[in-house]
């Protein structure tokens, strides 16, 4: 199965009102997780790489690994760009054989942010490949992409709708209170802004920052339009966690199979349970 674009995959999900999990990957045992976990539940996946994975694992590398996954999976599967900040590295991913592809202008002036993404949508559009575009400044750091506290910007919903219909993008990622990485005391996302910026724009939103979100939280945000849930903090807790405690108890192993394959389990439990909490979950037969 060669990978689904993700604008498809979330057509489904608007219709049975449940959200698809998008999991950044950072090598091959990450991308055997999210996989195995989307076969386990019987659900199609999102599987990510942001701009620092790339640039660890080489653009020709991750596509083929995800690739190689996507050939024996036998559920969907997309390969998404994950924060995308210039116009060449996301046509570098078109040209790599990405399904999707996110175009993050939420630090450019809002002209600017509306012309790159709309050029990218023109050039996306014909060769079936989803564009996701941000609005507002989700809080925390992705790679090195580094928002601070006071300077995150909550996604204005009438900005939302006006940008939403000048780029005719697929799915918008919106700052309603999330962060990237761990958050700081209890999080509080504003669900009466999410439910006007859903109301407006009439396309599916994206969640970023839902590691450390509480269940209750993520469901309703569900509930109110989101349709693509993305998960990379909580997976790394996982997986290194595993690693730690394996070399503690092993510390002389030195077989990196048996260090490595304890923490993809680890990864896949957490995807699996996030893949319950978003109920898609039972979506596909196989």
């Amino acid at each position: 199965m060669s990978f689904i674009p993700v604008h498809i995959l979330l057509k489904e999900a608007e219709t049975g009102e449940y959200a698809v999990g998008a999991f950044n990957c950072h090598n091959m045992e990450f991308i055997q997780a999210v996989v195995a976990a989307a076969e386990a539940e019987k659900a199609p996946v999102i599987i990510q790489a942001s701009q620092g994975a790339l640039k660890y694992g080489g653009i020709n590398y991750i596509v083929a690994l995800a690739r190689a996954a996507a050939e024996e999976a036998r559920v969907p599967v997309a390969l998404h760009l994950d924060h995308g900040t210039s116009f060449t590295q996301v046509m570098q991913c078109l040209r790599a054989g990405f399904s999707s592809v996110m175009f993050d202008g939420s630090k450019l002036s809002l002209n600017d942010n509306i012309n790159i993404t709309r050029e990218i949508v023109k050039i996306a559009r014909p060769l079936n490949v989803s564009v996701e575009a941000e609005l507002g400044k989700i809080g925390g750091a992705e790679d090195k992409n580094i928002v601070l506290e006071q300077e995150a910007l909550f996604t204005d919903p009438a900005q939302a709708q006006y940008f939403v219909q000048s780029t005719e993008v697929d799915s918008l990622a919106v700052a309603i209170g999330n962060v990237h990485g761990h958050y700081k005391g209890r999080p509080a996302l504003d669900f009466a802004r999410l439910q006007k910026i859903s109301s407006l724009v009439r396309i599916p939103i994206v969640l970023h920052g839902s590691s450390g979100l509480p269940d209750e939280a993520i469901k309703q945000a569900i509930r109110l339009g989101v349709r693509k849930v993305n998960i990379d903090t909580d997976i790394r807790d996982a997986f290194l966690s595993m690693v730690r405690q394996t070399l503690l108890q092993h510390p002389a192993e030195n077989d990196p199979r048996q260090i490595l394959g304890p923490a993809r389990k680890a990864a896949q439990e957490v995807i699996q349970k996030k893949i319950r909490l978003f109920g898609s979950a039972g979506k596909v037969k196989i």
